[in-house]
């Protein structure tokens, strides 16, 4: 993907004018560059990236310092020193000429996002475009340590990004991420920003639309009880939440009693007695069918279920939300399935609109898209069971 910008300097006079301004200023902005050169951000990230490989100058956030001496003269070769100036360590930044690169920090990269990878992926190779992916840990402090080192080292033209939103850390990650100096779009995640809590760019999936979808199939069923298990730990469990909720409110199903987990994950020591209780609850309380998020608590649910003697879907239809591995479970799991591939080309499409539109008034988009839910043998009509 190209981006065209209006005439200009020619890009040698171009980069001997943005070093001459750093020998006089000492530090530039690339904003500031790209409005007094009359081109855009990307071009003015790319002459810095260009400069630097050469040691001409040095990056910062947002802008370059010059490493010193006269490098000007270097550029301009005028003879009054001949001298290379000296080269910093080698970066990551094997670009083509032209080339936009998109950095790329997800929390994961075995599961949910491998999908949301591959769809980033197919967009930017459709593009021209040069992805530089890191996976971080579900923590603001290493997501902003890789996405600075992106911004920063590799000189990345825009970010994607699934940030930790959430606690003191979280917001202090979105405001860094408002004025990191690139175009970033926010993937799976939502943000505010500034007095009016103006929106960050985001691409989601619908995931209140997808949990109230499964009820809305459950409850057509026949199922009068429909509780829900999630863990804390995932951003997505309150969307989620809200969603099973809100249709279980809208259908008149029963929710006193009805089972409502928000646990820890399969992997926790504590999982097993958690599992328990729920099933207790829904043998009590006569929930006939579960919405679990996500897949490997699913199907630890059925496993369990079936040796307590307690039959998938005869007694107890179940829905996943995720749908990784749900249809490897016996029996096969219904799913809501979140669009993750759709999800990620959406998303670089995004950018790719935001970084190629020079237009400081475009207004932020967010986009919405729809989850589906893939019927399998799992959920069956309350009147068969026996």
């Amino acid at each position: 993907m190209t981006v065209s910008d209006s005439p200009g300097p020619l890009p040698d006079e171009r980069r001997a004018q943005v070093v001459e301004l750093l020998r006089r200023r000492g530090v530039v902005r690339v904003n500031e560059l790209a409005t007094e050169l009359d081109v855009s951000a990307i071009t003015i990230r790319r002459d810095i990236a260009l400069l630097s490989s050469q040691g001409l100058v040095r990056r910062v956030r947002g802008g370059a310092v010059l490493h010193g001496g006269a490098v000007a003269d270097t550029l301009a070769g005028d003879g009054r020193d001949e001298s290379p100036p000296p080269r910093p360590a080698p970066e990551p930044t094997a670009a083509a000429e032209g080339q936009v690169t998109v950095g790329m920090v997800v929390p994961s990269v075995s599961y949910y996002w491998p999908d949301v990878i591959r769809g980033v992926r197919e967009a930017a190779a459709a593009s021209g475009a040069r992805i530089v992916l890191r996976g971080a840990t579900y923590r603001a402090a290493d997501e902003r340590r890789q996405l600075a080192r992106l911004v920063e080292a590799v000189g990345v033209d825009g970010l994607l990004v699934a940030p930790t939103t959430a606690g003191d850390e979280g917001e202090e990650l979105v405001r860094w991420l408002q004025g990191a100096g690139v175009p970033v779009v926010l993937i799976e995640r939502t943000a505010t920003v500034g007095p009016y809590h103006e929106t960050m760019e985001s691409v989601v999936s619908d995931h209140a639309f997808g949990a109230a979808m499964a009820v809305r199939h459950l409850a057509a069923l026949g199922h009068r009880r429909i509780g829900l298990i999630t863990t804390f730990q995932s951003p997505t469990a309150p969307h989620v939440r809200r969603g099973w909720r809100q249709a279980c409110e809208e259908l008149g199903l029963l929710l006193d009693g009805t089972p409502d987990a928000d646990t820890v994950d399969q992997r926790d020591p504590e999982w097993p007695k958690v599992l328990d209780g729920v099933i207790d609850q829904c043998v009590v309380s006569g929930t006939t069918a579960l919405l679990v998020h996500s897949d490997p608590e699913a199907i630890s649910l059925v496993s369990r279920s079936q040796e307590r003697g307690i039959r998938v879907p005869a007694d107890l239809a179940v829905v996943t939300y995720d749908d990784e591995v749900a249809e490897l479970c016996d029996p096969p799991l219904t799913a809501v399935r979140p669009p993750k591939a759709a999800i990620g080309r959406a998303a670089f499409g995004l950018l790719a609109a935001r970084m190629a539109d020079r237009d400081p008034e475009r207004p932020a988009h967010r986009v919405v898209i729809e989850p589906r839910l893939i019927v399998r043998s799992s959920s069956a009509s309350s009147s068969s069971r026996r």
